[in-house]
């Protein structure tokens, strides 16, 4: 499985259509096996859930994300984890744990690019 989240440095973005790149995990059942950073190749409707499948992402991890996105990365079979916050590696661990739950965070503004979680 490879889980991607949205960072920012090494902290989950908040709003992952304005992220610095995306923290691919490869995971194996419940452990880690390795991560590697991909960049974002830029904000564009419709383009992101398609990219991160095509990476063979099966769950994106996120601060904020607007509504139509969730919904395409639903359609691209990609699990949804929103309102997460903090270090990315700790957020994936979280996930593992079944201790993250999505709070279904929804941008609805795209103006205040980093700021969806405030």
């Amino acid at each position: 499985m490879k889980i991607a989240v949205a960072v920012d440095g090494n902290m989950v973005s908040g709003h992952f259509g304005h992220c610095e790149g995306f923290r691919m995990y490869n995971v194996e059942g419940k452990k880690v096996l390795g991560s590697e950073m991909i960049a974002n190749p830029g904000h564009r409707p419709g383009y992101l859930p398609v990219f991160l499948k095509e990476n063979d992402a099966n769950v994106i991890i996120a601060g904020g994300m607007g509504a139509t996105a969730q919904d395409l990365f639903n359609e691209n079979g990609i699990e949804v984890v929103v309102g997460a916050v903090g270090e990315a590696e700790k957020s994936v661990e979280a996930f593992l744990a079944g201790t993250l739950k999505s709070t279904g965070s929804v941008c609805t503004e795209h103006e205040h690019e980093g700021h969806c979680n405030e």
